[in-house]
């Protein structure tokens, strides 16, 4: 990867805004991308980024909403490397009071995808028992304080097995904390609830984790796969799920239309920004890279070294 000059971009369209980007973020998806394995959805930006924040530069002739100056943050197709980039305005965020312009790159995509999944595919009820894996990733450590926040759940968390790690997610709100390295996570979760298993299950491993989240799910209970870390296929014991009377969702983001962002970002911005601006939720990100080392910042998440986001500066 390299930081060169690219063609100034178009204007913004009637319903966009053009955003002078300050800062990005690194999501698994870029990794991805980077390999050649997630294509931009048709008409997107190939420029690597699904989120960022910055001051809004120019509006399109039918937005009102926004107006050129304001320090916002968005969700994004694609473009966030880069030092401008366009999007439908019902995709953009103020910045949450209390949380600086540079960490607000950190919250679109973690916020647009645990509401989308664990409140809405999911509808993780008051009190339920919430598993999520991955907890000390930016997902894992935004699901860990937004569920905390506006459901009081039971939270389990299993992560990488550094102490540090597990230390961290249990500051955030976990009330158990799994090293998935050196436990089996099924049978720990049937324990800590007397053998009931987990209500809503997040998942970013996908394949291998498959049947395992399958045993440690309750009756009723839900399962959202949002990842592939672990491999594209499993196997699903369908008589195990049919006791239990489970479902099985597989949800991504990025290609969604553009209506249903919309919707989701305006869910985000009335259900999850007060408790940001509250200090109920904060970004939890573990560094700030200049957008010159990006190279250094995917290998630090290649390497499973985080907690929580890797930010990276653009024109901070």
């Amino acid at each position: 990867m390299s930081w060169a000059e690219v063609d100034d971009l178009a204007s913004p369209g009637p319903d966009e805004v053009a955003i002078d980007v300050v800062a990005s973020a690194v999501n698994r998806a870029d990794l991805l991308q980077r390999q050649g394995f997630y294509p931009p959805p048709p008409g997107a930006s190939d420029v690597l980024g699904l989120e960022c924040s910055g001051r809004i530069a120019e509006v399109g002739d039918a937005v009102t909403a926004w107006r050129p100056g304001d320090e916002v943050c968005a969700l994004l197709s694609g473009g966030g490397y880069a030092a401008r980039v366009n999007v439908p305005a019902s995709h953009v965020l103020p910045v949450p009071a209390g949380v600086s312009l540079v960490d607000a790159a950190g919250l679109p995509e973690v916020a647009a995808t645990v509401y989308s999944t664990v409140f809405g595919l999911a509808g993780l009820g008051d009190g339920e028992v919430f598993l999520v894996h991955g907890g000390a990733s930016g997902i894992g450590t935004f699901a860990i304080q937004a569920v905390r926040a506006l459901r009081g759940s039971v939270m389990i968390v299993t992560t990488a097995g550094s102490p540090a790690k597990l230390a961290r997610v249990r500051e955030l709100g976990a009330d158990l904390a799994i090293s998935y390295r050196e436990e089996d996570f099924v049978a720990r979760v049937r324990e800590a609830t007397d053998g009931r298993g987990a209500d809503v299950i997040l998942d970013n491993m996908g394949g291998s984790y498959l049947a395992r989240n399958v045993d440690a799910l309750a009756v009723e209970g839900r399962i959202v796969v949002i990842g592939l870390q672990s491999g594209r296929k499993g196997e699903l014991n369908l008589g195990a799920l049919l006791t239990k009377r489970g479902v099985v969702h597989a949800a991504s983001l990025r290609a969604r239309p553009d209506a249903q962002k919309t919707a989701i970002v305006a869910g985000v911005r009335e259900q999850l920004w007060p408790a940001v601006e509250a200090g109920a939720i904060r970004p939890v990100i573990d560094r700030v890279v200049p957008i010159e080392k990006v190279a250094e910042a995917h290998r630090h998440i290649e390497d499973l070294g985080h907690v929580g986001k890797v930010v990276l500066a653009v024109n901070a």
